[in-house]
């Protein structure tokens, strides 16, 4: 089943809200933001090539991560 462009922003939107939501403590919070990131990541490579990509703050969180 292939996911419509709306469906896969709408993803999106909702994985970076959580992320930047997302308070790192420890090595189980820093995973689950990587997985996230990736997730995000992941999503976005799925969306068509003609069309823009999402843009967003993702850059400003995965920073926090390293």
């Amino acid at each position: 089943m292939a996911l419509s462009r709306r469906c896969i922003e709408t993803l999106v939107d909702l994985a970076e809200i959580k992320l930047s939501c997302l308070d790192v403590f420890d090595r189980e919070d820093r995973d689950a933001a990587k997985i996230l990131a990736e997730s995000i990541a992941g999503l976005k490579a799925m969306l068509p090539a003609s069309q823009p990509a999402l843009s967003a703050p993702v850059a400003s969180i995965e920073a926090r991560l390293h």
